[in-house]
């Protein structure tokens, strides 16, 4: 696997950091949880009523991870996890700006006691500026970087996406794309470096469709009439006679032309870059004619024709599709179900080898490893500073 050399260090939890460290525990990094010795990663119970068993939700964050549960507060804590960063090359953590210094675990600190070390923040708003310590959500995030304003149609108020993107678009996979390159960056020069990433700024590239534009024309486009929002009618949702939705994407001339032809309605092909009002009249009799067919029907009479017309699938039809199950993106591991490494790699491909760690349940293992005693690792246990799960 190509990360299996390198060792992570992870203080993270609930999604953002679990996710960056999920994809490097797939291609092979030895990624450790640092957990505090109270409840760990919150997302562990998620929504669970026996709190005996792991969420599905946490189970799938943190796959081919081990568990060590330290009290960073006390000082035999501290010092346990300096001896850990001595032999690691990452330290993932997502706390507000300055925990880690109150700990007296901040960059500057483990950067002396590790000079290649890669440390990288994920925090809401990164780790300068006015709102550097203000708490904060993935709504929160799309809502000041002016992108859940456009989760509206006309005339209706904005309506929060059912995935993060903050967390994962802008968190996540920064910060994977982040220690990539400081890895990179590490092999050649031999110096580690401190990766700032911030939900807030990184949410600005996902807007790369219309924000350009408005920062050469200032011209602020309105929610609903946006291209890719539902303004035209050749890039839509329509409700089929049962209820059900047929997605419509025919944006290019020959997709759109098709579509027209498919549904008898030839005379709609010029209008595909019709004027907004005109769109609605187009919408409307869309409408009118998907409303007449099952979506059964619909996907059948699309069957093998270029139009970009799927229909939209429920979690239970998606699992089933016959696309998915050939990229056999859900795989069934040690009896569970997980949505498989989608990074698909020729020669070292990510693999699920392990399931989700109890909380603690290396910690015996791990500080072994650091010339720990059994009965250094009982008087340490005896202590509270650390907690082991069997």
């Amino acid at each position: 696997m190509p990360l299996r050399n390198y060792r992570v260090l992870d203080l993270t939890r609930l999604l953002p950091g679990p996710y960056c460290t999920m994809i490097l525990a797939d291609f092979g990094a030895e990624v450790i949880k640092v957990e505090d010795t109270n409840v760990g990663d919150y997302t562990r119970h998620w929504e669970m009523d026996n709190q005996e068993e792991q969420s599905p939700f946490y189970e799938a964050l943190n796959r081919n991870k081990k568990s060590v549960s330290i009290d960073l507060k006390a000082k035999k804590g501290k010092e346990i996890f300096k001896e850990l960063v001595k032999e690691a090359d990452v330290v993932v953590e997502s706390f507000r700006p300055g925990v880690m210094e109150r700990l007296e675990l901040g960059y500057d600190t483990l950067k002396t006691v590790n000079p290649s070390l890669i440390y990288c923040a994920i925090t809401g708003f990164g780790q300068t500026g006015p709102y550097m310590n203000d708490p904060g959500h993935d709504i929160n995030y799309l809502s000041l970087a002016g992108l859940l304003y456009y989760f509206a149609r006309e005339h209706q108020k904005p309506a929060p996406p059912p995935v993060q993107i903050a967390d994962i678009g802008g968190g996540a996979l920064p910060a994977t794309i982040g220690i990539l390159m400081a890895l990179l960056e590490k092999e050649q020069s031999g110096k580690g470096q401190f990766i700032d990433i911030s939900m807030l700024d990184n949410i600005m590239s996902w807007m790369s469709s219309f924000l350009p534009d408005y920062l050469q024309t200032k011209k602020e486009p309105q929610p609903g009439k946006l291209v890719l929002s539902g303004a035209k009618a050749c890039y839509e949702v329509y409700e089929t006679k049962d209820g059900r939705y047929l997605a419509v994407g025919a944006l290019e001339e020959k997709f759109w032309k098709t579509f027209c032809e498919t549904i008898g309605k030839e005379s709609f092909i010029p209008l595909l870059n019709a004027p907004l009002q005109e769109q609605h009249r187009l919408k409307t009799e869309i409408q009118n004619i998907i409303s007449q067919k099952t979506l059964v029907e619909w996907t059948n009479i699309f069957a093998g024709k270029e139009a970009c017309v799927t229909p939209v699938h429920t979690l239970d039809e998606m699992v089933k599709d016959p696309q998915l199950n050939a990229r056999e993106i859900i795989k069934t591991v040690h009896g569970k179900r997980y949505i498989s490494p989608s990074i698909h790699l020729s020669e070292t491909p990510g693999a699920i080898k392990e399931v989700a760690p109890k909380q603690g349940e290396h910690t015996e293992e791990v500080l072994t490893t650091l010339g720990l005693s059994e009965e250094d690792i009982h008087t340490l246990k005896v202590e509270n500073v650390i907690k082991v799960e069997k």
